[in-house]
């Protein structure tokens, strides 16, 4: 298990079918989430972040129970040990990537992730602002590197609607001068 924020260059992004054992990574701030329909859990990790999300499949056509289907978003170093089975995206977190997945039921997941290098001037105002966010999502304001006078930090912002859940991340990488951003949408199937 990793312990401290990983370089930026060394940041990857996982999507899986399945919940992961909380002991693979270190846990900062946690949110959990009840709706009729779906449960969640957002997660501030060392690395990034881990969204964990449950929700009811369509019933099938001979009436069968609506099956529960899980999406495990995680933003991480590329070190972290991750399993392996019903891993659905693997990607280095570099430059700018879209994606979209249908999951078994009607239910859908899509994601837009970037990372991006800024100037100095610019990383520090950006950071500045984010840690002044009112406290409607979570915040996690990391010790300093040693290198630089301030920490990381890590935003995730949670907008829900009865049948989906938006969410948008930002992590700040201060030795680097870089931010992480990603927008994920959790959507349930339309009902019948």
């Amino acid at each position: 298990m990793l312990s401290v924020r990983p370089k930026v260059a060394e940041l990857a992004f996982h999507v899986f079918s399945r919940t992961l054992h909380p002991e693979l990574y270190t846990v900062h701030k946690t949110r959990r989430i009840e709706r009729t329909d779906y449960q969640a859990r957002i997660d501030i990790t060392n690395c990034g972040h881990v969204i964990t999300w449950n929700g009811r499949a369509n019933p099938t056509s001979d009436g069968e129970k609506p099956a529960s289907v899980t999406v495990c978003e995680v933003a991480t170093s590329a070190h972290q040990p991750l399993p392996k089975k019903r891993c659905l995206l693997s990607h280095c977190l570099k430059g700018s990537r879209t994606e979209k997945s249908q999951c078994y039921g009607g239910i859908e997941y899509r994601t837009h992730f970037q990372l991006e290098s800024v100037q100095p001037d610019m990383f520090w105002m950006v950071q500045q602002q984010l840690g002044k966010q009112p406290t409607e999502g979570l915040l996690h304001n990391f010790d300093a590197s040693g290198r630089m006078a301030l920490g990381a930090l890590s935003f995730v912002s949670i907008e829900l609607r009865q049948r989906s859940m938006r969410i948008q991340a930002i992590h700040t990488f201060p030795d680097d001068y870089a931010i992480v951003k990603v927008e994920s949408l959790f959507s349930l199937p339309t009902k019948a």
